[in-house]
Order: C-alpha cells, then sequence, then structure tokens
C-alpha cells in the first residue's frame, strides 16, 4: 500500500526574505506517516518548511517543499500511484502575486500586498481521484465547523475529514495534543477525546485502514 501525506505550513515569499506563512508545525502529518509506516504502508511525505528531523523509518521517502505551487507539483506526480491520500498540510490559500527581487525596503507608513489564490491541491487532485483511491482531508474551523467540514468534504472529493476546532483547548496548531472528530463521506461521525498527536495519528490510520479495506 503506497499513502501519499502532505504537511506542515507553506512558505509564499514576498522577496527573498520575507514570506507568508502560518503557524503550522507539520507534528500531526509526520505522526501519520509514522503511524501507516507502522502498519506496514509505504509514505511518500511531502513536507513543507518544519523544524522535525525526516522521519527515520525506511518505509517513508521525505520531500522537502516551500511553497504551495511546489507542494502541489510534488504530490500530483505521486498521487496517481498512491492508494490513500492525506492531506494534512496547511497550505497558505494565497500568495503575493510576485515576487520582489530585492528586499522591500521601508518607504511609508503603509505597505500594500497584492495576493492571488493558491492553488487548490487536495480539490484539484481530487478531481482526478479514482473510485478505488481514498482521500482524507483536515479542516481547522473556529465556527459552524460540521457544516464547514462537510462542504469541503463534498467540494474535494474526501472520503473522510478530519476536523479540528480552534475552540478546544490543547487542539490544533502548536500543540503536541489535538482533538479530532472523522466525518465521513457516508454520514459516519466519530468523536475523539483529547490525546496526544501520536495517539491521534493512530486513531486516524485505524480508521482510514478500516474503511479503505471496505472501499477498495
Amino acid at each position: 500500500m503506497h499513502v501519499l501525506i502532505t504537511a506542515g505550513p507553506t512558505y509564499e515569499p514576498l522577496d527573498p526574505v520575507r514570506f507568508i506563512g502560518n503557524h503550522s508545525t507539520g507534528k500531526m502529518g509526520y505522526a501519520l506517516a509514522e503511524a501507516f509506516a507502522a502498519e506496514g504502508a509505504e509514505v511518500t511525505l511531502v513536507s513543507g518548511p518544519t523544524s522535525l528531523p525526516d522521519p527515520a523509518d525506511a518505509r517513508i521517502t521525505t520531500q522537502r517543499v516551500q511553497t504551495a505551487d511546489e507542494m502541489y507539483a510534488a504530490a500530483a506526480a505521486v498521487a496517481p500511484a498512491a492508494d490513500i491520500w492525506v492531506f494534512a498540510a496547511a497550505v497558505a490559500d494565497y500568495k503575493p502575486r510576485q515576487m520582489a527581487e530585492n528586499k522591500i525596503k521601508k518607504d511609508g507608513d503603509t505597505l500594500t500586498l497584492e495576493l492571488v489564490k493558491n492553488v487548490d491541491i487536495a480539490g484539484t487532485l481530487g478531481h482526478t481521484k479514482r473510485p478505488e483511491q481514498y482521500s482524507v482531508g483536515f479542516a481547522l474551523e473556529t465556527n459552524n465547523e460540521q457544516a464547514y467540514a462537510l462542504d469541503k468534504l463534498r467540494r474535494k472529493n474526501f472520503d473522510l475529514v478530519v476536523l479540528n476546532s480552534l475552540r478546544d483547548a490543547g487542539a490544533g496548531f502548536r500543540h503536541d495534543t489535538n482533538k479530532v472528530t472523522l466525518l465521513e463521506a457516508g454520514g459516519q461521525m466519530t468523536i475523539f477525546e483529547l490525546k496526544p498527536k501520536v495517539a491521534v495519528a493512530r486513531d486516524i490510520v485505524e480508521t482510514v485502514l478500516a474503511r479503505y479495506s471496505h472501499h477498495a
């Protein structure tokens, strides 16, 4: 079995020294890669910039990228041959229209940036998904969580969405713990308690492998 996982943030450069990014640590995606490998899967981990070392498991191949465009290119190259896709990265929705060749100097009290939409990696690849492939997305929401997550599941052709609520203490970015709800295309919902991200990854992987065995 071959699993594609995206993890971490993307950095979209403004100039040679500055970027637009987010606080994703990559811990959840890396924990998922290790949990799938522990079950015997071959894993391609496409990682944005993180401070984490490459996983040591020989079954995990780590590809490092910076931008959403680079992440899309790396994921698209692997996706057709992968059985399971897990989109755990926090991809920047927008990028600067152009990167300044030199460092932007302070000039005046305001700076106006023009941003353009990034490629929707999960959504674009979702349109190419074959019936036997299984796709997992993540939703990090602050309000109307379930409605947004189910909308995302439909739009991006996911089979399962892992919902994090930023309203849950200890969940989301910058924590070693997470509290997730799994929402599935068939309408099933599974709520897990707050746990270390390694344990959350095992819960997700167990669920995905059980569903995939019936799905494939």
